[in-house]
């Protein structure tokens, strides 16, 4: 629809990696449309494309992270947005760790980040929202850096078709 595409050609928000376990399956992938949607009880929504590999595992994980990523970390959004999880191992070539108390991979050097527990998922058309209540997290520093936004990653070409 024309009028959609006018609308959100003027937007202009953060963009996430979004990172999923579940068995020995670990993925991720860089997310756009993702958004907190509850203040009381907290509650935050990301949409996966049905076409990604993270959403094959995220569909029977228990838990997402969901990660900030700083201006200066482009190189991470090529990863997780420009590669596939079904050649590429994204995680060898980043510092990361298991979530304290869920399987979530966490990345070492997000902005910030936080584990949701999935509570839901919606069928959106091409894509599915997962809505996470937060178990866990990793807030900024006192120093608020400026975050890597859509119109940063707007040349990436997905590793995945839609």
């Amino acid at each position: 629809m024309a009028e959609l595409d006018a609308f959100t050609d003027v937007l202009d928000y953060p963009v996430y990696v979004v990172t999923a376990a579940a068995g020995e399956r670990r993925a991720g992938c860089l997310v756009g449309f993702a958004s907190q949607c509850s203040i009381d009880p907290p509650r935050f929504m990301v949409w996966l494309s049905k076409a990604n590999h993270t959403y094959t595992v995220a569909r029977t994980a228990s838990h997402l992270a969901v990660h900030a990523l700083r201006e200066d970390q482009k190189r991470t959004a090529e990863l997780f947005g420009g590669r596939t999880g079904d050649d590429t191992d994204k995680f060898a070539h980043l510092a990361w760790r298991r979530s304290a108390h869920t399987p979530a991979p966490i990345l070492a050097d997000a902005a910030a980040w936080f584990v949701g527990r999935i509570e839901g998922r919606t069928d959106g058309g091409d894509h599915t929202g997962f809505l996470l209540a937060p178990v866990e997290a990793g807030p900024p520093g006192p120093e608020r850096p400026p975050l890597l936004l859509l119109s940063d990653v707007a040349d990436l070409a997905p590793g995945h078709p839609a």
